[in-house]
């Protein structure tokens, strides 16, 4: 789905979604007639539940489509999303002095619910039946049997495109070992074209070794059909690329980076700063002193541990955390592993329950984390797994955070394998790529979820 799609989709379902909301509220008020001695109180209530809904379907993604036939995905994250909308309204209400009738609350929520699934599922059966539509689909042909051609295919078919593969052109090929046939030579693919209404061509050739290819090109779009070169940049990457334009002129870089933009940057920094504040007055101002008293009556040794790790551009910076091992001298060395005789028994609860990393909002607030971000390894690991991992250190391009996208993903912990680490890696230059405030929210929504179900990785 394009940025342009992305924005319609968006812009449709938060729409409908909070009308729904407000409808459904309104009609039940009415019906209910709960406006005549508690308007305050139900004012306050649809307020209160548009700024929820809001919250937790930015945070969850459902808005957030990249493939238009994703429909488990949607329905998951609408699910995901009315559940933290469900929770909160629920401590609303318990914690509420007015009185709400009860009745209304929950025909209110079911009706709601009821909606959302119902648009899903029409939305679902909708666009199934555009995309089976001859006027909708996209009739392609490729010019190149190739791997590249072949990764393109691979492509269209897992992401459930409106795209209808003819097949190859090309003149050294003259069978295809794909379900595709080659159709005929590469100056064959005009008439070819024409002939069975292709709407876009594909060449994975290059124009300097095929120089017909501009003429077909231009044949092709004064017939109305698009052609688009597609080129090979295996030899220079292997991995995705972004392109960007200085006037005309387009520039190659080996992956996006949101936060490269100064705006991307004192928006999170400023989230940083009001986030951690918050925590430090009301949360760690009482947390820290009680938990200090369960760590000192449990074992010998300090409150806090700190440690040195690698920060942004791999600058060391001193890490800080509630002690939960006992005093070792391979604390900074040695990881800590499932059913680690060194972990004390308080230090087990902290790390299970993610405590131990509270103060680290210390860090955030000092600049040298962020709330969200890859997490910081120790000085010796960092120089360990950049040896096995080629794109490891493009994970130190922003700042380490105290949750990330990894880690909600089910990547923390010990690493054992090679493969975990690669996994957790590709997690983290994902979320480098693919930054968005909403996108911060949302891993702090999914930390404290894990955190309360419980991680089977957090010990």
């Amino acid at each position: 789905m394009n940025h342009k799609d992305t924005n319609l989709f968006r812009i449709f379902f938060s729409f409908s979604d909070l009308f729904a909301l407000n409808l459904i509220s309104l009609i039940l008020i009415h019906q209910f007639n709960l406006l005549v001695s508690n308007s305050y109180d139900y004012t306050v209530f649809c307020l209160f539940n548009n700024m929820v809904w809001i919250i937790c379907s930015y945070a969850t993604g459902i808005y957030i489509q990249d493939k238009m036939l994703d429909h488990k995905r949607l329905f998951y994250r609408t699910f995901i999303a009315f559940s933290f909308f469900l929770s909160i309204d629920f401590v609303f209400i318990v914690f509420s002095q007015s009185h709400y009738n009860r009745v209304f609350i929950l025909y209110c929520l079911l009706l709601f619910l009821t909606f959302m699934m119902l648009s899903r599922y029409l939305f679902k059966l909708i666009t199934i039946y555009m995309y089976k539509q001859e006027e909708y689909q996209k009739k392609v042909i490729f010019i190149g049997y190739n791997d590249l051609s072949k990764q393109l295919i691979t492509h269209f078919k897992s992401n459930k495109t409106a795209i209808v593969i003819n097949g190859f052109f090309d003149d050294h090929k003259c069978s295809s070992n794909s379900e595709f046939p080659i159709l005929g030579k590469i100056n064959e693919c005009i008439s070819y074209a024409k002939k069975y209404k292709i709407t876009e061509i594909y060449s994975t050739l290059s124009p300097k070794t095929h120089p017909d290819l501009y003429t077909i090109a231009e044949i092709a779009e004064r017939c109305f059909i698009r052609f688009k070169f597609i080129p090979d940049l295996s030899d220079f990457v292997s991995h995705n690329c972004h392109i960007d334009f200085i006037e005309n002129t387009p520039i190659l870089s080996l992956r996006r980076e949101p936060l490269e933009s100064m705006p991307g940057r004192v928006k999170k920094r400023l989230f940083d700063i009001a986030f951690s504040s918050f925590i430090i007055v009301f949360v760690l101002s009482w947390l820290i002193p009680l938990l200090a008293v369960f760590i000192l009556l449990d074992s010998n040794g300090p409150v806090f541990f700190t440690q040195i790790r690698s920060g942004k551009k791999n600058l060391p910076f001193l890490c800080l955390k509630l002690r939960t091992l006992k005093v070792n001298r391979e604390a900074d060395t040695l990881q800590v592993t499932r059913d680690d005789d060194r972990i004390t028994k308080v230090g087990q609860f902290l790390r299970k329950t993610n405590l131990d990393e509270m103060p680290q909002f210390f860090n955030v607030l000092l600049g040298n984390m962020s709330i969200v971000g890859s997490r910081p390894h120790m000085l010796k690991h960092t120089e360990e797994y950049s040896k096995l991992q080629n794109d490891y250190m493009a994970r130190h391009y922003i700042k380490p955070g105290i949750t990330g996208w990894a880690q909600v993903n089910g990547h923390r912990g010990e690493i054992k394998h090679y493969e975990q680490l690669k996994s957790r890696v590709e997690h983290d230059i994902w979320y480098l790529e693919n930054w968005n405030i909403w996108l911060d929210i949302r891993i702090v929504f999914l930390t404290l979820f894990s955190t309360i179900k419980g991680d089977k990785n957090a010990f």
